[in-house]
């Protein structure tokens, strides 16, 4: 595989991070505070858009910031599931950054200088967990993120998002100084390196099975952004967080973080031969299975429409866990396209919540009985990204589901088969309800004027734009299905 040596990863991380200092100096003149927000997502997403037809043609983008310790280093690649997560992330920050205009200014939020800038401290973190080349280089912009995104969960600065903030960096700064950072220790001590390998660099002579087991599910619960239980609440309370943050960091940057660490893990570090030799992955996946069922459960219960879609977010996750899990090719290729069906999916949901925010002070379902009648646009994104989360054409999220049920079948998995649906049949129960008595209810019934009044257009353009976009990738996959293809392919050795 061709390698080439291009400072561009370090460019797509640095942008969003010096922004930083042009959005605080502006912090008098809103317009140009957020002029310097866009400015910089724009650019961040043309230099990760600019590395497609390198990895499109089997090569990697590599290049070495500093070396800590002899074959130890603060080093960058840029590969097709590195590639896949940056752009995804890269692009939902523009669209995010639109949708907060709105939400913001519409609620008259204060602190707006803060909040946009360590959206772009976030983001720098987010890019560089994708663009990471060793365990070292990810766990360090793993805390970054931790750290980051910490001043956006407490924005409200009120007993509430204070005690939130603690419980969110207890589990998941916790969670990886006590877990990762020890097993990223042995791992090296084993192994003698920290470099990430298509194939895994571990081998099942370096250690005992049991050794090996312990390791993997060290990492799997270190990385507690990827809200497996039992190290899961941590979400729904950051769910106190303004909603363009549970948006793009809650369904998008820092969830996601959490999956494609785990992905990494157990592709990069032990590898798929090894785990399909050991039998671990069977392991992981009834993990992930048990994640997927409860989560969805809780969902039902909820009348919070951000704690409905906060449950539904953790159930998610486990699905491209799942992916990982199973070991097989479509399995994987599965999870890696869910990174970006959900992504566009939920966080068109979310959107949808905090229209209905701006546009109502509503919170809960049971007081939106009617509201279609008063915001159809938004209601009706919202049934487009139920569609998707649920897998149902024609949204992007069927194929990624798709490919996951192929995968269960290819790894003679069948009671996996059955959680994928019967964990399907439950998203439909707690979104569907939702839609239908949005839409469906009488007049009698309908908490609403028979009247249209959506929220501001910079709430309600992103929310087309993305729900546009969840039936565009299903008549057009190709960008997240070449890339995920390529991904197995470099796994698998195919």
């Amino acid at each position: 595989m061709n390698t080439i040596v291009s400072i561009k990863p370090l460019f797509a991380i640095l942008v969003s991070l010096l922004a930083v200092i042009p959005i605080v100096f502006s912090r008098s003149s809103p317009n140009l505070r957020e002029f310097w927000t866009f400015a910089a997502g724009i650019i961040k997403f043309s230099i990760v858009a600019s590395m497609i037809p390198t990895i499109l043609d089997g090569s990697l983008i590599e290049y070495t910031l500093a070396e800590v310790l002899p074959g130890i280093a603060i080093k960058f690649r840029v590969d097709s599931l590195g590639l896949l997560f940056a752009l995804v992330a890269s692009g939902l920050w523009i669209v995010t950054s639109a949708y907060s205009v709105g939400y913001m200014r519409g609620l008259k939020e204060h602190s707006q200088t803060r909040y946009f800038s360590f959206f772009a401290l976030a983001l720098s973190a987010t890019i560089g967990v994708a663009f990471s080349a060793n365990l070292l280089t990810l766990y360090l912009f793993y805390e970054m993120l931790s750290l980051a995104t910490y001043p956006l969960v407490t924005h409200h600065q009120d007993t509430e998002a204070r005690s939130s903030g603690r419980k969110y960096l207890t589990y998941i700064l916790g969670t990886s100084i006590a877990f990762v950072l020890p097993a990223m220790l042995i791992t090296y001590n084993l192994s003698g390196t920290l470099e990430f390998s298509n194939q895994g660099f571990f081998t099942a002579e370096a250690a005992p099975k049991t050794t090996i087991a312990a390791l993997l599910v060290i990492f799997v619960f270190g990385f507690a952004k990827a809200g497996i239980m039992p190290f899961h609440s941590w979400l729904p309370a950051a769910m106190v967080a303004p909603t363009p943050v549970s948006a793009l960091l809650h369904a998008v940057a820092v969830v996601k973080v959490g999956v494609f660490s785990i992905f990494r893990v157990v592709t990069g570090v032990f590898g798929v031969d090894l785990l399909q030799s050991l039998d671990l992955g069977t392991v992981l996946a009834y993990v992930a299975s048990f994640t997927i069922i409860m989560a969805s459960l809780i969902a039902l219960s909820q009348d919070s429409l951000k704690r409905r879609l906060a449950f539904s977010t953790i159930g998610q996750l486990s699905y491209i866990v799942l992916g990982a899990a199973l070991l097989s090719p479509k399995s994987m290729t599965g999870g890696m396209m869910h990174i970006g069906m959900h992504a566009f999916g939920k966080i068109t949901l979310f959107f949808c919540a905090g229209a209905i925010f701006v546009a109502t002070g509503k919170k809960n379902i049971s007081e939106m009985v009617g509201i279609g009648r008063r915001m159809p646009i938004t209601m009706f994104a919202f049934f487009i990204g139920s569609l998707s989360v649920i897998g149902l054409p024609p949204t992007g999220g069927f194929l990624s589901k798709w490919y996951l049920v192929l995968g269960t079948i290819e790894a003679d998995q069948l009671p996996m088969l059955f959680v994928l649906l019967g964990s399907s049949l439950l998203n439909a129960a707690y979104f569907f309800p939702i839609f239908y008595k949005a839409f469906f209810c009488t007049t009698e019934e309908s908490l609403f004027e028979n009247r249209m009044n959506e929220a501001p257009a910079w709430c309600i353009a992103p929310l087309v734009l993305t729900s546009a976009v969840s039936i565009l990738l299903f008549f057009y996959p190709q960008p997240f299905l070449g890339l995920a293809g390529l991904a197995v392919q470099n796994i698998t050795g195919g």
